[in-house]
């Protein structure tokens, strides 16, 4: 795929800088046989087909933004805690006024002390060693020190609000460093009408990391360095997978993470079911990718030249998304983390057939 083919021109005013007043409030388009339709998330018990499984992704947002300073020289830094490594070690992003070296010492909020002992590589990645002064654990230190790591296109600190609305309410496992966005729309009031209706509910885990907001700068998507995110899928989900094809039921991913967590987890003897799996994914999809397990799709609205548009292009077909996403901007809808969602359905999606498929997975 083309970069040129993933641009698209949003009107600033339409990026969602905070979220609605209320989480099921959210505007959703519903895009079905080339056509869209205008409905509320709320309604989205009355669209989802019967007896469909819902597939969730149930990681929690770690408060992995620090701010602080080098010791002892007292220079700023920035640093994002992407995921942690054995011995005490973190890989981390860091923005400072000059490059962090080795062996540079940082004090970053309260408690927390950490030191460079890999510098940045050709990923913006760092490896630091990170510790409490206090001697508390360094979650429970950014459960209280840390800030929640909004996107950088919100142009805004967190605030307390953050906190909770940049969470699923499914929420269970620490390890992400941004939230799975198509998500947010859920209440539990909202799953136990889903429940009542018949459709189940599955989880699985996929730690989104900083390369989701990655934009796409080679011209060939080809040629993209496709970012790493770990993910677990679990036998309880691959039996809940299973028990809905049994029953011809849909399976429907909410967000582009919970579709990436299960079609790198397809199980090659059985079409449409899945395997339990545990490790890192680096699967890339773009149109012509032939779609294993997937068949209905939630998402929010997308930054151009993404690999997350590139996925919604391969699953409804890159016309259908281009003409709802000039309708959503039409509409005024809200773009982004905090913004509206789209519904593809079942029978929706522009796969499975042959084309240019890109996978990249160590489990």
């Amino acid at each position: 795929m083309r970069l040129a083919d993933l641009d698209y021109q949003l009107p600033p005013q339409l990026i969602a800088r905070y979220p609605s007043a209320q989480r099921d409030a959210s505007r959703l388009l519903v895009l079905a046989a080339g056509d869209t339709r205008h409905r509320v998330f709320s309604d989205l018990p009355e669209l989802l087909p019967a007896k469909a499984l819902l597939v969730v992704n149930d990681t929690r947002v770690r408060r992995a933004r620090l701010f602080g300073h080098k010791h002892p020289s007292g220079g700023k830094v920035e640093v994002l805690l992407v995921r942690p490594l054995p011995d005490g070690l973190w890989q981390a992003m860091a923005r400072s006024s000059k490059k962090l070296r080795l062996g540079t010492r940082l004090h970053l909020g309260e408690s927390l002390r950490a030191q460079v002992m890999a510098e940045t590589d050709e990923h913006g990645l760092l490896q630091l060693s990170l510790a409490s002064s206090t001697g508390e654990a360094v979650d429970a230190a950014l459960a209280q020190q840390g800030h929640m790591p909004l996107p950088p296109y919100l142009r805004r600190d967190d605030e307390e609000a953050d906190r909770e609305r940049y969470q699923t309410v499914f929420a269970q496992h620490l390890g992400a460093v941004a939230a799975p966005t198509a998500g947010l729309h859920f209440t539990n009031t909202l799953l136990t009408r889903l429940a009542a209706r018949g459709i189940e509910r599955a989880a699985i885990t996929l730690h989104v990391g900083p390369g989701t907001f990655r934009p796409v700068s080679h011209d060939d998507l080809n040629d993209h360095p496709m970012h790493h995110e770990h993910i677990v899928v679990s036998a309880q989900a691959a039996q809940a997978v299973a028990a809905a094809r049994d029953r011809g039921a849909a399976v429907i991913a909410v967000g582009t993470t919970a579709v990436r967590a299960l079609e790198s987890a397809a199980d090659s003897r059985r079409p449409g079911y899945i395997r339990a799996t545990t490790g890192d994914t680096h699967l890339l999809i773009q149109p012509g990718y032939r779609f294993k397990v997937v068949d209905g799709l939630i998402t929010n609205f997308h930054l151009p030249r993404s690999t997350l548009l590139a996925l919604v292009y391969a699953f409804a077909g890159t016309h259908a998304v281009r003409d709802a996403y000039r309708e959503a901007i039409a509409q005024q809808y809200r773009f982004y983390s905090y913004g509206d969602a789209m519904l593809i359905p079942q029978g929706t999606s522009a796969g499975p057939r042959p084309g240019n498929t890109k996978r990249r997975a160590d489990r």
